[in-house]
């Protein structure tokens, strides 16, 4: 096969690419560059897709021997992820920008090139596995990437590789040096690599503006502290409050709420941090089946979160949008909106992937299957 390999200039990457030339297919490289600024992005072990990730890159498809070229998708990056990022912090969420990236970039607007240049699928780093179609965790748990790839629909899955999944991480490091490959040892990148400083409030704070609110109890409604925008806040958070005193019975509060329209945001105690229902909406089904009825499965609602048994509810939103209720078979604490709540089969442990969700609704903001209203103003009815 003519196959694209995404170089993020990482070790996964490079070789991921490595194995697929190797298996035989007619690979070309190639770089996204994501920041029409580069050296605005962040570098070193906390870095990704940044000038010297770019020369690492180039650096890679050298030993490699294949073609090399850099694209241009910032204005796409920026516009898709960025600027999603921020609206959804300012909507009072918490979103994943790596899982939109997946989403938008990686496997829409660079699948969709390349497959009108006549390639037949891209070729990544990510720790996943594809059988038949079908996605699946990666053999090494500590760097599985499903979660962040089960946005992907069964078409876009088609076209995809991901060459490293079946190996634990220590073992490709020693591949790429056993391959001359200069990324060996490269550190792995993490965080956000449009955050230059890591201060992720701070960014979020320059481009949303000071919008003050009410930091209040959960418990009395009395009202605690000041802020200046939702956007500084996350569902779980326990640092970084402004508050000056602690609870009256000396235990830590966390953010149970967070409600952008009138800038309030809720704390309580680890126990009002539980949720016993989440709803979803911007549906994948991951495996290509469509749902209409109830069913088992376990759940997955953050990137390195473990997983949870629940009853799957498919519905309709307001809107006639697909979504699903989630009835959690034991509450779950700290369940952001704008994260995702990924399915996973439970006859295979949690290792093939069903689909995926937004979630936009918690707890008691959650309707009944039968329909009733939600804490926004909609409604979702059964399917």
């Amino acid at each position: 096969m003519r196959v694209l390999a995404a170089m993020s200039g990482g070790v996964d990457s490079a070789v991921a690419a490595a194995r697929a030339v190797e298996a035989g297919h007619d690979v070309v490289g190639v770089h996204l560059a994501l920041s029409s600024a580069p050296g605005t992005l962040r570098t070193g072990s906390r870095g990704c897709c940044s000038r010297e990730d770019a020369d690492d890159a180039r650096r890679a498809a050298d030993v490699l021997g294949i073609p090399f070229y850099v694209w241009d998708f910032a204005d796409r990056f920026k516009e898709d992820v960025i600027d999603e990022f921020v609206a959804a912090y300012a909507a009072g969420q918490t979103p994943n920008p790596c899982l939109t990236c997946n989403e938008k970039i990686k496997f829409s607007a660079l699948a969709d090139r390349a497959v009108a240049l006549g390639f037949d699928a891209v070729v990544t780093g990510h720790y996943a596995r594809l059988s038949q179609g079908v996605l699946r965790r990666a053999v090494d748990d500590d760097k599985d990437q499903s979660y962040v790839l089960a946005v992907l629909n069964r078409e876009q899955l088609s076209r995809a590789m991901f060459p490293v999944g079946d190996t634990p991480k220590p073992q490709i490091r020693e591949e790429a040096a056993r391959r001359g490959l200069a990324v060996a040892d490269k550190p792995d990148s993490h965080d956000i690599c449009f955050v230059p400083t890591g201060d992720t409030k701070a960014f979020l704070g320059a481009r949303i503006g000071v919008r003050p609110g009410a930091i209040v109890d959960h418990a009395s409604g009395e009202q605690l502290a000041d802020h200046d925008g939702v956007h500084g806040f996350t569902i779980g958070q326990r640092k970084g409050l402004g508050i000056d005193a602690p609870a009256a019975d000396g235990r830590p509060r966390y953010v149970t709420d967070i409600d952008p329209a009138t800038g309030t945001v809720t704390v309580g105690t680890s126990q009002d941090l539980r949720v016993s229902a989440i709803l979803a909406d911007r549906v994948v089904w991951t495996d290509g089946t469509e749902r209409d009825e109830p069913f088992e499965a376990v759940v997955q609602v953050r990137a390195h979160g473990g997983l949870a048994p629940v009853t799957v509810h498919p519905v309709r939103l307001d809107d006639d949008r697909p979504g699903f209720r989630l009835d959690l078979h034991t509450p779950l604490a700290g369940v952001a909106r704008g994260q995702a709540a990924v399915l996973y089969r439970p006859d295979t442990d949690g290792d093939v992937v069903v689909g995926s969700g937004r979630i936009c609704a918690t707890g008691d903001a959650v309707p009944d299957v039968a329909g009733t209203s939600i804490s926004d103003g909609g409604s979702a009815r059964a399917r």
